[in-house]
């Protein structure tokens, strides 16, 4: 079936876009949709048929978890295991941003992001269209919409040059506004580890939290 893509600048193209993807997700595909900082390609977090769906078809394997999109900051408290004050003041100074966080997962939930060890990556993008419609359906396993090792999509037509027909529904919002992935910071283990440096800085973290940023940065060993 050829994909579609849904012009989601104009009301008619959003309001058909959302219901499109919305409709693809529940039935367990997945979507492409912009977010703040790079195009991405989502499916419903709980189906793990789709999430097995979405690593296939970005050609990457279960050893780089699925980061998981919320569309407000109360949803993020049923997804972890506690909601730290660490947590808490990071989704209060950053979120929806350009932050995503590393937290113990909630016991039993019924997903299969890959490689977990008991953690999930959680972020809130600041992007009303991605907001919509993951108010509209619930949390999203969300990735960069790229094939591993190819650069991520900050246009509707570049994600669409990699995945073509394999992704039934493409919403496009413009260009992504931020255009650099997200930064991640581990805060599992107790003191707060970037893990990968991006839209939001370490000095920003480091002032957020009273904590030297130079303390936040991995050791080359770590990395």
């Amino acid at each position: 079936m050829p994909a579609t893509t849904y012009d989601c600048l104009t009301p008619d193209g959003r309001a058909q876009g959302i219901a499109a993807a919305a409709e693809a997700l529940r039935g367990g595909d997945v979507v492409v949709l912009p977010t703040d900082t790079v195009y991405g390609i989502g499916a419903d977090a709980f189906n793990n048929a789709a999430v097995a769906k979405l690593l296939a078809t970005k050609k990457r394997g279960p050893d780089m978890p699925v980061p998981v999109l919320v569309g407000s900051w109360t949803t993020i408290q049923g997804l972890v295991r506690e909601f730290s004050d660490t947590a808490k003041t990071l989704v209060e100074a950053f979120w929806p941003g350009g932050l995503s966080i590393i937290v113990p997962e909630a016991p039993s939930l019924p997903w299969n992001l890959g490689d977990t060890r008991g953690t999930v990556l959680l972020r809130m993008p600041n992007q009303p269209l991605a907001l919509e419609l993951l108010q509209e359906v619930g949390p999203m396993a969300v990735s960069s919409a790229n094939i591993s090792g190819h650069p991520p999509a900050v246009k509707i037509h570049e994600a669409r040059q990699q995945f073509g027909n394999a992704v039934p529904v493409y919403l496009d919002g413009g260009e992504a506004t931020i255009g650099q992935a997200s930064t991640i910071v581990d805060i599992s283990s107790g003191h707060p580890v970037i893990m990968r440096e991006g839209a939001i800085s370490p000095e920003r973290i480091g002032e957020v939290l009273g904590v030297d940023p130079e303390s936040m940065r991995r050791t080359p060993r770590e990395q």
